[in-house]
């Protein structure tokens, strides 16, 4: 190598173990790296070795030429992490050269590579005692984060922000050891709004004697989203789409405009929910409440009884029922008489894929039902979450009633861990939120929700504080066992699955996701929103909490495309979904045969108004392909098929197995093995 020296803008020292590492840039560049020695002589200390780094090892260069390059650069730096001994003997050698250097913060972590990084109060990141670069802060990041899996952008991107927020490596990496630090984990606050909307007073409703003295025995006057819908013609028998935040009342207006309608002898009302946990509950709610004026009934599937052992009276002033429940009394021709007041809870289900078909489908089923009465019901339609609630208002031919106000704040918080580390922050969070009391007099109670009926299990075993698993599979009396104990706040927590999203009255202040998937598919942005609207009441609580837990580079099937750490960003950011109805062919062949089966040659007027675009000419064709209609009468196969929701798929897998002599139960077996392989 050529002795010529580099030309020198700034000469870095910094102290290494007995000597010095020695740094020279030039533009920004690193020219030159090498170690100095000293040795003590009578005039003070002066240079003993100078060596230059190479690729191969070190090459030994004359001490003078440390000093020659000290003479040649326009700065001298010294690493202010160099201790006092060692930086006073170094001024003290430059000195006796006429040299000044000053002292200046500096990344360690680059020193001891050879590299010269200054650092500032606004730049440094803390790392154990040191102060280090961003740069290297960032590396050292990525190193704890490989430890525990595969970080996305969005969320290694999250994290980084919180590095360079709170300048401190150590906070970060425990954050990912499942540290609750709130100032780390919180992502953003939802500001509690409030809309001014004159309230009307109760007592100037005008109701039926039997509502009017109950609502006045309630409160005095009715909340924002309540008054607006007053104020917009409900009880002129209007149609409106409700569209507020979990928690404002909105329940309340389908019930006034039901109930004041069955009491005045305009028909009964229709009470419709997508789950039947959602159809128990209601059902409770209006025998207790009505029960000694009207006639209250429940309808949730094929069976004339239903799991709580009450008998389904077609007769009664008051259906409860889930879609399916009222759908397949449709289908199968029963009559439930004059119908004045259909109330669709949770419309927005309209959206969902294998789902939203089938409502579709039973809203213009039960329109056509009620139009051969010759009877006018008033259909009110409630959900807290739309994307576009004017095409759905127009598609639905209502009046838009949009409020949106949130009544309480919630903090949304973020952490990371894996799906059994997740449970021992449940622990914490549970006995933090349980331990605490609002201004109002209430301990906060949890939601967890979760992607399985045996992972409610889990973590309702582990917990430290009492809690109990909740969803679909318990029995009737099991669940309102827990829903009780919640009420009287015997319950610190509930786990569970899909059975509480859509709004089982469980007044918690958090919410934690374990999970953000439902069975094998991840969370739309509406359902999460859904969800985490969960967290905190107005009369109960002074903000909501929620929390997701975060496990990188999981799913939870391979079916489902993306990581948890993927999703819970775009959810966190996304945009609320719109709500339409998509047709493929199996779901147009399903509602079309189904409005074969009610309204015969009528099947394409009901096509005609439903939400999605049906090809009914295409639906058609393939149904009589199929054998199931006839013209447009249906077979008896078809009837069949549209008796028991079979997907066209379905049927003929059923049929195949029959003509094969196969067993019931392998029928059964097979059909779960190809839902399992879509």
């Amino acid at each position: 190598m050529s002795e010529q020296l580099p030309q020198v803008e700034t000469l870095f020292l910094h102290e290494r173990d007995d000597d010095f590492t020695v740094v020279v840039e030039r533009d920004g560049t690193r020219v030159l790296r090498g170690v100095l020695e000293l040795k003590e002589t009578d005039a003070g200390p002066r240079p003993r070795r100078f060596r230059v780094k190479q690729k191969g090892g070190e090459e030994p260069r004359q001490p003078d030429q440390f000093v020659d390059l000290a003479r040649n650069a326009r700065r001298i730096r010294i690493s202010e992490q160099t201790g006092a001994s060692a930086r006073d003997r170094l001024t003290e050698m430059l000195s006796a050269y006429q040299l000044d250097a000053k002292q200046v913060r500096t990344c360690r972590y680059c020193a001891n590579d050879g590299r010269y990084s200054p650092i500032t109060t606004d730049t440094a990141v803390k790392a154990d005692r040191d102060w280090i670069c961003p740069d290297c802060a960032k590396r050292e990041l990525d190193r704890e984060l490989s430890y525990k899996g595969q970080f996305t952008g969005n969320a290694q991107e999250r994290l980084e922000d919180l590095l360079f927020e709170v300048q401190d490596l150590e906070r970060i990496t425990n954050l990912l050891q499942g540290n609750l630090d709130p100032d780390l984990t919180k992502f953003d606050t939802i500001s509690a709004t409030t809309d001014e909307i004159d309230p009307v007073p109760t007592d100037s409703l005008g109701l039926h004697p039997g509502l009017q003295e109950r609502v006045e025995g309630r409160f005095d006057e009715l909340l924002p989203v309540q008054s607006l819908s007053v104020q917009n013609g409900l009880f002129d028998g209007d149609d409106q789409l409700v569209v507020s935040a979990t928690a404002t009342g909105k329940t309340l207006v389908g019930e006034l405009a039901g109930v004041n309608n069955a009491l005045n002898g305009k028909g009964k009302m229709l009470f419709l929910v997508p789950l039947v946990a959602l159809a128990n509950q209601k059902h409770e709610d209006f025998e207790e409440r009505y029960g000694d004026v009207l006639d209250v009934t429940i309808r949730v599937g094929a069976s004339r009884i239903n799991d709580d052992g009450n008998r389904f009276d077609p007769n009664a002033d008051i259906i409860v029922g889930t879609y399916e429940g009222i759908d397949h009394a449709l289908r199968t021709g029963k009559d439930m008489g004059d119908i004045g007041t259909v109330v669709i809870d949770e419309v927005h289900t309209l959206k969902e894929e294998g789902r939203g078909h089938r409502l579709d489908g039973m809203i213009s089923r039960l329109k056509h039902y009620s139009e051969n009465r010759g009877s006018s019901a008033q259909w009110v339609y409630l959900s807290a979450t739309v994307g576009n609630p004017e095409f759905l208002a127009e598609r639905l031919r209502a009046t838009l009633i949009e409020f949106e106000e949130r009544p309480v704040p919630i903090e949304r918080h973020v952490t990371f861990a894996t799906g059994r580390e997740k449970v021992d922050i449940e622990k914490k969070l549970v006995r933090r939120e349980f331990d605490t009391k609002s201004s109002k007099g209430y301990r906060g109670q949890t939601i967890i929700f979760t992607n399985s009926r045996r992972r409610c299990h889990e973590i309702s075993r582990k917990l430290e504080y009492d809690s109990a698993p909740y969803h679909a599979g318990l029995d009737y009396k099991r669940r309102k066992t827990v829903e009780r104990k919640f009420g009287n706040q015997d319950l610190a927590a509930v786990v569970t699955t899909a059975a509480l999203a859509a709004g089982v009255d469980f007044p918690a202040s958090q919410v934690i996701f374990d999970t953000l998937a439902m069975g094998i598919e991840w969370l739309s942005v509406q359902e999460f929103e859904q969800m985490l609207g969960r967290a905190g009441r107005p009369d109960y609580h002074d903000e909501g909490k929620v929390y997701v837990l975060v496990e990188p580079d999981a799913s939870y099937h391979s079916s489902m495309e993306g990581t948890e750490d993927e999703t819970a960003f775009k959810l966190l950011k996304g945009e609320m979904e719109d709500v339409t109805t998509v047709y493929d062919t199996s779901s147009a062949a399903e509602e079309t045969l189904a409005n074969v089966v009610v309204a015969g040659k009528g099947a394409k007027k009901l096509n005609d108004r439903m939400i999605g675009e049906v090809p009914t000419t295409h639906a058609v064709g393939k149904l009589l392909e199929w054998e199931f209609i006839d013209g447009l009468s249906p077979t008896p196969l078809g009837r069949a098929v549209c008796r028991h929701f079979l997907a066209p798929d379905d049927a003929f897998r059923i049929l195949d197995g029959i003509r094969k002599d196969h067993h019931p139960y392998e029928i059964v077996a097979d059909m779960e093995l190809a839902d399992e392989e879509l």
